[in-house]
């Protein structure tokens, strides 16, 4: 990272660049102190990260409760994957805007068409990862808790939901990825704040700092939320890593 932000400030330090395409370090931090400062069309910078930030993490939360029960079921029986595997694999490969129209037609412009867009678009990656994760699980294993007088249900709880924990949260790691990356398609319609709506209207005035600016700032969080998932891996499956 050292050595991006070297270049980067040896290339615009240099005129090598128009600086209304590549913006200097100087001139994005004088950005973020303008912002931070008076705010950006009315709404400080705070309330457009927690914008962005709570309509990603409502999403995320309703995409996990849903998509890992659905998943598991899935992977553990077929007939429910016969189900519920087309209809994901479906909508899956669709770019987010394809079907965001018809999102907005159904639950209006407001909050609710852009969670209902992150939801779909984190759902599809968890529900992958938990059907992959059942059907990796070893037949010996579930053969082993059988011996020993366990009950399907009792094999789920003690062999199938500890074995596929690595790869859930694989799945809510990739799933939190994918949402950010949809987030600004989320906020191309009909909003007035949040980070992406900011890069979005910032790009029309040419305001290349803010909008690297957004951007450094969405790099973050994300980082940030990434680290968050995994501590939280760490203290539920320490054994990861090291079968």
């Amino acid at each position: 990272m050292l050595v991006v932000l070297v270049l980067w400030q040896v290339v615009t330090a240099g005129g090598l660049v128009d600086p209304k395409l590549i913006p200097s370090p100087q001139a994005v931090w004088r950005a973020f102190l303008d912002i931070a400062q008076n705010g950006y069309k009315n709404r400080s910078l705070l309330q457009h990260i927690g914008t962005s930030l709570g309509r990603l993490l409502v999403a995320f939360v309703l995409a996990a409760l849903l998509a890992v029960p659905l998943g598991l079921a899935s992977g553990y029986s077929s007939r429910v994957r016969a189900v519920l595997e087309p209809l994901v694999e479906f909508y899956r490969p669709l770019p987010p805007l394809a079907y965001y129209t018809v999102l907005v037609l159904w639950l209006g412009i407001e909050n609710k068409s852009k969670v209902a867009l992150l939801l779909l678009a984190c759902f599809a990656p968890i529900y992958v990862a938990c059907v992959a994760a059942v059907l990796r699980i070893r037949q010996d294993d579930m053969n082993c808790a059988y011996a020993v007088g366990a009950s399907r249900a009792q094999a789920f709880v003690h062999v199938i939901f500890p074995s596929c924990l690595p790869d859930i949260l694989t799945g809510l790691r990739t799933a939190l990825g994918v949402g950010y990356t949809t987030l600004v398609s989320a906020e191309m319609v009909a909003a007035t704040s949040g980070l992406g709506w900011m890069v979005l209207d910032a790009s029309r005035l040419l305001r290349s700092d803010i909008v690297f600016l957004g951007i450094l700032i969405m790099g973050l969080t994300g980082v940030l939320l990434d680290r968050g998932l995994r501590l939280v891996e760490k203290l539920l499956v320490p054994w990861k890593g090291k079968e």
